[in-house]
């Protein structure tokens, strides 16, 4: 399937560590670049990003810059708001960012049916479907009774030992159950699955400072319905959430969060629409398909925000079909696009709750 690179994928070892050198770089050549003064380094890139680097594929310039040594990568970082400040999509950190909270992330998701692998772009325009900007890609696993998708930063190495392994989504024999797993612990303390599926060698990951495993991050569940009784499945997750207050610099670093509360989220109900005769729900124009696999998610009023703006009619994530492998998906604080494309998936595939 045609697609672009991963979102920033060039910056690996050298943007988030500074430590690594490309194609033999003389220190001394490394050095000329990073005596110049802060001052001139911040004024640099927001040239950069405001000379055509708002939007994909110009914006690669301002990754680009992060990627020449520490000090222009710590310019970067100063410069370069995260998702819920920007509502952009900068560094591969980026992904496990929260969404902004006034307005959603517009992706979309190609499915290829032939190989099993899901593909997550970010939308460019205000059309539903556009070119894209290649992000995150999945593939369908069978692992005796359990069904997985593993989740990367490159479609062409789909596998937890490769250096862009981000997570995984593990389901039930039944398919009505699922986990959800990420490549970096949540907060200070977690500890990695023990099971065997989760162990792994030899890996490099793009945030060496990063133990490497597999942390349970999300429950997600499907009503389990032998009876099929009349009306549309039921959904319901319980996640970590990342705190919407870090950066994607405190992301890279060993202990950079505390455990944060969990986060729980129930599908909208439809309504039932007598003229049409099936369930309806308003997902303004993103969805134009009818198909079981379509959902809005959302959450109770919390008592505890202080704003008091998010209530239970709030979607905060959509996910829907527009044509046969086509699939709109559109997200919000506190989801990170990670969080968001697991989700997503886990609606492929046969449940005993779907009608």
């Amino acid at each position: 399937m045609p697609r672009e690179e991963p979102p920033a994928a060039e910056v690996s070892e050298v943007a988030e560590t500074g430590e690594e050198k490309e194609d033999g770089q003389p220190e001394e050549q490394e050095e000329r670049w990073a005596r110049l003064l802060p001052e001139l380094l911040s004024e640099v890139v927001r040239r950069v990003e405001a000379s055509g680097g708002e939007r994909w594929p110009a914006r690669k310039d301002v990754v680009s810059c992060a990627c020449v040594c520490r000090r222009w990568r710590d310019a970067a970082v100063a410069v370069v708001r995260p998702p819920a400040v920007s509502g952009k999509i900068t560094f591969p950190s980026s992904l496990k960012q929260p969404g902004p909270r006034e307005f959603p992330m517009q992706c979309f998701i190609k499915r290829n049916k032939k190989n099993s692998t899901f593909y997550l772009y970010l939308g460019l325009t205000t059309a539903t479907v556009d070119k894209g900007k290649f992000l995150m890609a999945a593939r369908r696993f069978r692992r005796g009774p359990h069904t997985e998708y593993i989740i990367s930063l490159d479609a062409d190495d789909l596998s937890q030992g490769s250096n862009a392994y981000m997570g995984k989504l593990r389901s039930d024999f039944w398919g009505t159950n699922f986990k959800v797993y990420d490549s970096k612990p949540p907060h200070d303390g977690a500890k990695a699955s023990s099971s065997r599926s989760s162990r792994r060698f030899g890996s490099r990951r793009i945030s060496p400072q990063v133990s490497a495993g597999n942390y349970e991050v999300g429950q997600l569940s499907y009503k389990y319905n032998l009876l099929k009784s009349r009306g549309p499945r039921r959904m319901y997750c319980a996640l970590e959430c990342p705190s919407p207050q870090e950066t994607w610099e405190n992301s890279l670093k060993t202990k950079f969060r505390k455990p944060m509360g969990t986060t729980v989220l129930r599908n909208k109900a439809p309504r039932w629409h007598e003229h049409l005769q099936c369930w309806c729900l308003n997902f303004h124009g993103r969805v134009t398909v009818a198909s079981v696999k379509n959902f809005q998610l959302s959450v109770a009023a919390d008592p505890n925000d202080p704003t008091g703006s998010r209530d239970e009619e709030t979607v905060l994530l959509q996910f829907g079909k527009v044509d046969d492998d086509i699939f709109t998906m559109d997200y919000r604080q506190p989801l990170s696009a990670f969080q968001a494309f697991a989700i997503s998936l886990s609606s492929f595939g046969t449940k005993l709750a779907c009608e």
